[in-house]
């Protein structure tokens, strides 16, 4: 086991938060099968949190195969080589333990929280879990129940739509990027056994394997132990992904039920990229410039000014491989023309310029808040530190991030209003779920198109 690097998180809640302050280290090592674990000591915690993360999501799956990844993590708790699902329940709560696990587009989580004492217990849980799960036939039929119960849920949400919507208007559905998590209700009805098998065996090993500890963690002690659950784990290949293409336009759904229209607004941004690269920052400041806060502007005049609308924000969606400036409401559907002129207004303003003074130091002092609260956050750490290896394999020093957000010009900020709207750019991406009126889809291709 060779440890790669240590980084500094912010010092302990009861001194005085700065970035560059190194207080307690955070530790990377690596097994001999290229299974990585990552260590968060925060000893001013009651308890620990452990997640197992691997490089394997909806964006790792043919068309074939969409939502196979959220099955195979459903059916992990349902029985392993030596416990059955109640007995896995049962060993978990019977030390106090929180149990979760998600699926995302780039990965997949296996979470477990409960008294520092019991780590290695929840290590040897987890790595049961992970390595061993046998996909039971007669709960994977009980299961196919209750997955269906969640995509009924799933397309009953205006909001849930309009975000699946909009993937596929951003990046059609020949790409995975385009296709939902959950995958489609034939693909749930129809995964067999073997599928679910072949797909953990083929996709779960250990170089796409990220091993996570916060708390008043011992990383050494953590280390060792991890290296006896899962040392045995194949090392495997490193699950690549291939980039979607921007393709843009208008999507839209009538949902019944349901007395508002969600509007969601895509345009292209940068990736990640590598881990040098500063490209998507200035969307980010721009997206927080326009609709972080009461305050912004996005906010002020859709909300309090005209109420048009109870949610409204901005947000840049950055990814290792794509990357989203997204604009999120909804209203009435009365209003959604109104609401559509209204952010596009407020668009050609911004990019007009020039940017406020005093809106733009806003900006940049919450996401400076917002990193550092996602510091004090053992899992948005965990969760953080794991993408990063998959993404860069290396961690990034959160106090150059926070340096890198400093020194985007203004001139770079308004370039990116100046493009999202720009004769040439990649089309917008619209997405219209609940309540849609024929004019509101009319007014969002003359004004989005």
């Amino acid at each position: 086991m060779q440890d790669w690097a240590t980084l500094a998180p912010p010092p302990c809640l009861a001194t005085r938060l700065n970035p560059l302050t190194v207080a307690h280290p955070l530790h990377l090592s690596t097994l001999t099968n290229g299974l990585r674990t990552v260590t968060i000591p925060m000893p001013w915690r009651q308890t620990v949190s452990l997640s197992v993360f691997i490089r394997t999501g909806s964006l790792h799956e043919s068309a074939r195969l969409n939502g196979i990844s959220h099955v195979v993590e459903h059916m992990a708790f349902k029985g392993t080589a030596t416990r059955d699902c109640q007995r896995i329940n049962l060993d978990a709560e019977a030390l106090g333990a929180e149990v979760n696990a998600h699926t995302d587009k780039d990965h997949t989580a296996y979470h477990i929280e409960g008294l520092p004492g019991d780590l290695h217990a929840f290590v040897d849980w987890l790595a049961d879990i992970v390595l061993n799960s046998s996909f039971p036939a007669d709960e994977l039929e009980r299961e196919r129940r209750v997955i269906e119960q969640e995509f009924s849920e799933f397309e009953d949400d205006p909001t849930s739509v309009a975000f699946q919507l909009l993937d596929r208007a951003c990046y059609g559905s020949h790409h995975a990027a385009g296709r939902p998590i959950i995958g489609s209700r034939a693909n749930i009805l129809r995964f067999s056994r073997d599928e679910l098998l072949a797909y953990a065996q083929a996709q779960y090993t250990a170089c796409n394997v990220v091993v996570t500890a916060a708390g008043p963690v011992d990383p050494e002690a953590f280390s060792r132990r991890v290296e006896r659950a899962f040392g045995a784990m194949p090392s495997g290949s490193p699950n690549t992904l291939s980039a979607p293409v921007w393709q843009g336009g208008l999507k839209a759904k009538r949902l019944a039920g349901t007395g508002q229209c969600q509007v969601l607004l895509g345009f292209e941004a940068p990736s990640l990229g590598d881990v040098r690269s500063t490209q998507h920052l200035p969307h980010v400041l721009a997206a927080s410039l326009l609709g972080e806060g009461m305050s912004s502007p996005l906010l002020d005049e859709i909300r309090e000014r005209r109420g048009l609308a109870y949610h409204v924000a901005a947000s840049a969606d950055i990814q290792p491989l794509s990357g989203q400036f997204l604009i999120e409401g909804a209203t009435a559907p009365a209003q959604a023309e109104e609401f559509l002129q209204a952010v596009h207004q407020l668009l050609r303003r911004h990019a007009q310029g020039p940017l406020d003074k005093v809106a733009l130091a806003r900006a940049r002092k919450q996401l400076q808040m917002r990193a550092l609260r996602g510091m004090e956050q053992p899992a948005r750490r965990m969760e953080a530190a794991a993408q990063e290896l998959f993404s860069y394999g290396q961690l990034r020093d959160p106090a150059q991030t926070l340096a890198q957000l400093r020194a985007v010009r203004p001139q770079q900020i308004q370039a990116v209003f100046e493009q999202l709207l720009a004769p040439g750019s990649a089309r917008p991406a619209v997405a219209l779920a609940g309540t849609v009126p024929q004019r509101a889809r009319a007014c969002a291709q003359a004004l989005f198109s």
